[in-house]
């Protein structure tokens, strides 16, 4: 009977994140800043925006978003790893290419294992091959027979330098030993724009594509996922097509390091709401983003082993930054 009220009593408490009592008052009790490492418009700009519009209808406060592009989707991390107050008003995306970034620079500005708050793991993209619609190839095996006779004529974009999808195509094209020619852009609309009008052969990067492919701009020649995505289910996916590779490339919200662990609790416990939630399930089957779901200690753990296998990988394949 003491175990059923217990239960009873669980189920009867209220959805609303609790206020947290700190030396500042009651968290939160003022806007909240969730910066964003993209332009406007990709996936992960929807996906995140759906969690801040959730997020703000229980908090009592708005939680804003701040576009902060370039740098590969990394300039946003020194200002959460080195100058952002761990008061919970300001957090980042954090995503792999900011795991990555200090084994690509001689002099490394942060640590991802160290320099931030790690505070919840929540999904990751659908990547694949796109090219016009009125490409030639129409296949990922005839793009690739096209690139080894013809050296460098080929170009394929993506969202920055050194980011998850740049390294995954440099992997593909070394398996491969042809020469296509990267062209790195701020986001992957941007890399659309660029395919559309013709000044890049291809692009590789997350499913801002998936609209343009479904209109009948783009064909699609491979997905990067474990097995074919839904909504694309004639498309093959990397393994199908000779590659032992799985590119999903997990995401989630991290804040400056030091931050009060009763803060981080609302900001988990709302954000892994809003994660479940039908609005924002909607949003991720919308781009095709698997759920990636990290409690706080798993997301720090998750981050830990990543950054070692993200060392090695740079190691293997020689990019360096600078």
């Amino acid at each position: 009977m003491e175990a059923l009220m217990q239960r009873r009593a669980l189920f009867a408490l209220p959805l609303a994140a609790p206020a947290v009592a700190s030396a500042q008052g009651r968290y939160p009790d003022r806007p909240i800043r969730l910066i964003l490492p993209w332009p406007p418009g990709g996936s992960a700009d929807s996906q995140l925006r759906s969690i801040a519009e959730l997020a703000s209808r229980e908090l009592g406060q708005p939680v804003v978003i701040e576009n902060r592009s370039g740098a590969g989707g990394t300039l946003h991390a020194v200002h959460l790893a080195r100058e952002a107050r761990p008061d919970g008003y300001t957090l980042g995306q954090m995503h792999l290419s900011v795991v990555r970034r200090p084994f690509l620079v001689r002099t490394p500005q942060w640590d991802a294992t160290k320099d931030f708050t790690h505070i919840i793991g929540m999904t990751g993209w659908l990547f694949g091959i796109a090219v016009r619609a009125d490409s030639p190839f129409q296949s990922f095996r005839e793009m690739i027979t096209y690139a080894k006779a013809n050296p460098g004529k080929l170009s394929f974009s993506t969202s920055g330098i050194a980011t998850s999808n740049h390294l995954a195509m440099e992997d593909i094209i070394a398996r491969e030993g042809v020469e296509i020619t990267h062209v790195p852009f701020r986001g992957a609309s941007e890399g659309i724009t660029a395919v559309l009008s013709g000044s890049v052969s291809m692009i590789a990067d997350s499913s801002a594509w998936a609209g343009n492919v479904e209109a009948g701009q783009m064909r699609l020649l491979c997905v990067w996922s474990e097995e074919r995505a839904p909504r694309f289910p004639n498309v093959p996916t990397l393994k199908e097509v000779g590659h032992d590779m799985v590119v999903t490339s997990p995401y989630g919200v991290s804040g400056p390091p030091r931050m009060d662990p009763g803060v981080v609790r609302v900001l988990h416990d709302v954000m892994h709401r809003g994660l479940m939630s039908p609005e924002n399930t909607r949003v991720r089957a919308q781009f095709d983003m698997p759920l990636a779901y990290l409690n706080t200690e798993q997301y720090q753990d998750f981050i830990v082993r990543r950054a070692a296998y993200e060392q090695e990988i740079v190691t293997r394949l020689g990019i360096r930054m600078e």
